[in-house]
């Protein structure tokens, strides 16, 4: 893992636009490799979980800081829902939505 920084390290310093696209790219299969290394069945699940976070730790210091939180209304105006910057609006209906990783449905407000 300690490697992965090194190579996010030396690729922080390159600029223009395809090298950033080529740091993003580094840096998200970075987190998917440190993500399949927390996921190898040989932790045990505190030990787990800790890994993922600092996966994700280590992702958002190599973009320049966890995305923005942005609240936004829920249609019918009874809720106020945050989520990260760019992300698509609350639902509009009642039918259930399932979670970005799958794990879960969620049921908007009536």
């Amino acid at each position: 893992m300690r490697l992965h920084l090194a190579i996010a390290a030396l690729l922080g310093p390159l600029a223009g636009a395809g090298s950033a696209w080529a740091q993003a790219n580094t840096v998200e299969q970075i987190y998917q490799s440190d993500l399949a290394i927390c996921n190898s069945g040989q932790l045990s699940a505190p030990a787990r979980e800790a890994c993922v976070r600092e996966a994700g730790r280590r992702r958002d210091a190599a973009r320049g800081g966890p995305p923005p939180e942005i609240p936004q209304a829920t249609p019918d105006g009874r809720a106020t829902v945050v989520t990260p910057e760019g992300a698509p609006p609350p639902p509009t209906s009642a039918d259930p939505v399932p979670s970005r990783d799958g794990r879960a449905n969620v049921v908007p407000a009536r």
